[in-house]
């Protein structure tokens, strides 16, 4: 082995570079979407009960930003599956996952949702994160609210903390008019 092995490279690639207004941009993107979930409730055990004392008074999940529920998985960002998940339940959450628009985040709410908890048997699935990727995990069973919003806050610091672009297509605009009415350029 040469010596010239262990020296660190410095490299960049051209779609990973950003310019200094397109830092700002991608800030301003970041503080906008960590402020402002829509998620979908995918309650389905005693879990569920918790998650309703978050909008109380006393927990208030508005001051996060996370405060209206959506019920179809096209106007949500965020999935909050809350509780067991059967096998029999896991192609629909997988449908639901495939329906939500990008860019899209899971919270795996209790232990159950996180690793089928004390179900050790045939009919539980053993952690969401086999059929869909997870970004929190928030244990308890139930986890109490305060740790749902620390939950919920950890995901806004990951979200805050992505690189955000506006349009990042893999081709122009004009190639893809071109290639789908067979023109020339």
């Amino acid at each position: 082995m040469a010596d010239y092995d262990n020296v660190p490279v410095l490299t960049t690639r051209r779609e990973d570079a950003m310019g200094f207004f397109a830092e700002k941009i991608s800030k301003g993107l970041g503080w906008a979407r960590k402020y402002s979930l829509f998620t979908y409730p995918y309650a389905t055990a005693c879990c569920g009960m918790e998650f309703m004392s978050l909008s109380s008074a006393r927990h208030d999940i508005a001051r996060f930003g996370a405060e209206f529920p959506r019920f179809s998985p096209r106007q949500a960002d965020m999935l909050m599956v809350i509780g067991t998940i059967n096998l029999k339940q896991a192609p629909i959450l997988k449908r639901v996952y495939e329906q939500m628009c990008e860019p899209k985040w899971v919270v795996a709410f209790g232990v159950c949702a996180s690793s089928g908890g004390f179900y050790d048997n045939y009919a539980v699935l053993q952690g969401i994160d086999r059929i869909i990727p997870v970004d929190v995990y928030i244990p308890g069973c139930p986890p109490r609210p305060e740790q749902v919003l620390d939950g919920l806050r950890l995901l806004q610091d990951k979200i805050g903390n992505q690189t955000h672009r506006i349009g990042h297509g893999g081709s122009a605009p004009h190639d893809l008019v071109a290639g789908t009415y067979g023109l020339r350029k």
